[in-house]
């Protein structure tokens, strides 16, 4: 089923990437709105060499630590069993498979940047990306589909914001300078990381709904009513989620307007031509 740590782990990484897109993304369009492009991953303004592209060691040594993780340490090293994989931790290797795409992308993505022997268009990049979250979206729409309940309910939910991952990046190759669907691939990170973070909370910590607990592998509730209150909570904290997101976002254009005070007769001539 997994635990805290196994949701709390790549929560954090998708927040830390998703907020940062966020903020890049409506930085560069405010700073200069005529000259915008989609950007798989957004440098370190200002810097120079290994920290312009913190991003993407982000996206590759975070994706590669959990890797290990699901593959080496929660299996006990236990990986061979009678010849095959170990049948008890199928789970496990499902689950470091889908961080593999994620390392590639980022070992891609650098390779990419940082050298003359793979240089690829940002659109390129883009649909890596969309096929690493189409892996991802895979896996756990297996597991909304063998998870009932409760569980099963906020694994639905986690795919369908992973689908719309994918939908924005395959959108960022299609619309290269697009503005809005620059931000909604940062906005589909971002509350990814915030519903890993919401479902560890919720089945593995003190926001267990009313009714329900932790039975071995599986949430159990005491009536099929206390099970839809269950569904019914995790719908109000995705909107809860989605407004906090929305909150962000204005701040953040409120506070990249401020520091360029010239940019809004740019924006409104963007704007006007866009009528």
């Amino acid at each position: 089923m997994g635990s805290f740590k196994g949701h709390a782990l790549p929560g954090t990484l998708f927040l830390i990437i998703g907020v940062w897109h966020m903020w890049s993304t409506i930085m560069r369009y405010v700073s200069n709105p005529k000259s915008f492009r989609v950007r798989m991953w957004n440098p370190v303004p200002g810097f120079d060499g290994k920290l312009k592209y913190f991003e993407l060691y982000v996206i590759a040594v975070g994706s590669f630590i959990d890797m290990c993780i699901e593959f080496l340490y929660s299996t006990h090293l236990k990986i061979i069993v009678n010849g095959v994989l170990n049948p008890s931790h199928m789970n496990d290797f499902e689950h470091a498979g889908m961080l593999l795409m994620f390392f590639l992308l980022g070992l891609v993505a650098i390779f990419s940047e940082t050298t003359s022997y793979l240089p690829l268009p940002e659109g390129a990049l883009c649909l890596i990306a969309a096929t690493a979250f189409c892996g991802e979206y895979l896996l756990f729409y297996f597991h909304s589909t063998t998870h009932s309940g409760v569980e099963g309910y906020y694994h639905f939910v986690l795919v369908l914001l992973i689908l719309l991952c994918v939908l924005s990046c395959i959108a960022g190759a299609l619309f290269p300078t697009s503005f809005p669907v620059d931000l909604m691939n940062g906005i589909g990170i971002t509350l990814q990381g915030l519903w890993f973070y919401q479902t560890a909370f919720t089945l593995y910590g003190s926001m267990m709904p009313e009714g329900c607990h932790l039975k071995l592998n599986d949430v159990v509730c005491r009536s099929s009513e206390l099970e839809i209150r269950g569904e019914l909570l995790a719908n109000f904290q995705l909107f809860a989620l989605i407004f906090a997101v929305i909150v962000t976002i204005l701040g953040f254009y409120w506070l990249a307007v401020t520091q360029h005070p010239d940019s809004r007769n740019l924006l409104s001539v963007a704007d006007d031509s866009d009528i």
